[in-house]
């Protein structure tokens, strides 16, 4: 296996990232230390996760990062919904629609990696 920047789930993973931070960028102010911290932090989480796990060189462990990131993922998705439900006019489905791919993905590796 390659490096853990050559994985397609760790790249779109960031890609989630960088549409979250756009996604808080048009929450009021007074979310940049409620929603929005929470947000950010869960979608980091996913590639951290994925890339911390690849790193320990050990399948049992990789396999258990990429559980973490896909709990994360679950995380973001329920914090983006609640956001489309409290601010309709920020615009949360690219970041939804990219998030669902990367849970696709990240189920599918973490069944590959299954002990």
């Amino acid at each position: 296996m390659a490096g853990f920047k050559d994985l397609q789930v760790w790249q779109k993973g960031i890609d989630l990232t960088e549409l979250v931070y756009g996604v808080c960028s048009q929450l009021p102010v007074n979310e940049q230390y409620g929603l929005c911290s929470q947000m950010k932090r869960a979608a980091v989480s996913v590639p951290s996760n994925i890339a911390e796990g690849y790193r320990r060189n050990n399948k049992k462990e990789f396999h258990h990062f990429c559980g973490i990131a896909l709990g994360s993922a679950a995380e973001l998705e329920t914090q983006l919904i609640i956001t489309r439900r409290i601010y309709p006019t920020v615009d949360v489905d690219a970041s939804l629609d990219l998030n669902d791919e990367v849970q696709k993905m990240l189920s599918s590796l973490i069944k590959k990696l299954k002990p």
